[in-house]
């Protein structure tokens, strides 16, 4: 099976073509190599899929026929990500929430309102 069809099925990327970019910036590697979109995924090979600030790193167990509901994919790929670099990637996660002050970004609703009824 294509690499960009595996990551698709898997749930891993949410479109084909997310999958083919991701294989193109090099955010795919199979057995430890750099992969292309249309490289041959078997039974048995690792792959690291890169999520900032981490390589999540996958077993194939088994290939599926098609896309799969998510309640199905532990069936067919096993995580093997250190738990080190899971903690890593939990600690990214709430210093990015913590660094956001209230009000910044989108106005909230009642910041809109006040803008409306500023503005005429």
């Amino acid at each position: 099976m294509r690499l960009d069809k595996f990551l698709w099925c898997v749930r891993l990327c949410k479109t084909r073509s997310v999958a083919v970019d991701a294989c193109k910036h090099g955010h795919v590697q199979l057995n430890d190599r750099e992969a292309k979109a249309s490289a041959e995924v078997k039974q048995g090979d690792q792959l690291a899929f890169r999520q900032a600030p981490i390589w999540r790193r996958f077993e194939v167990v088994q290939l599926p026929a098609s896309r799969v509901g998510a309640k199905l994919v532990a069936e067919l790929i096993k995580d093997i990500t250190p738990w080190e670099d899971l903690e890593k990637q939990e600690i990214a996660r709430k210093v990015k929430a913590a660094g956001r002050e209230p009000g910044t970004g989108r106005p909230t609703k009642k910041e809109r309102r006040d803008l409306e009824r500023f503005s005429g």
